[in-house]
């Protein structure tokens, strides 16, 4: 048994929340408002409802991933008690 706390499983699903993260984070940017001219496109949804949710559900499947033990790894900590 190694004595780091992650096995490589947990970062592998770290590295995918990170990656939707940033699919949120990409989904959210775009063109402003000028000081003469607005822009509509500030206030779609894709910018206000799906882009935040998206960033949301990767920084949630974060956790899952810190959280994360592989089954043998369960099994290994039931005899252990």
């Amino acid at each position: 048994m190694s004595n780091f706390a992650f096995t490589k499983i947990n970062y592998i699903l770290l590295a995918i929340g990170m990656a939707i993260v940033i699919v949120g984070l990409i989904l959210m940017a775009g063109e402003g408002s000028h000081e003469g001219v607005f822009n509509a496109d500030i206030f779609s949804a894709r910018r206000i409802k799906v882009a935040p949710l998206v960033s949301l559900a990767g920084f949630v499947f974060i956790m899952v991933a810190i959280m994360y033990k592989s089954k043998a790894e369960r099994n290994l900590d039931k005899k252990n008690d």
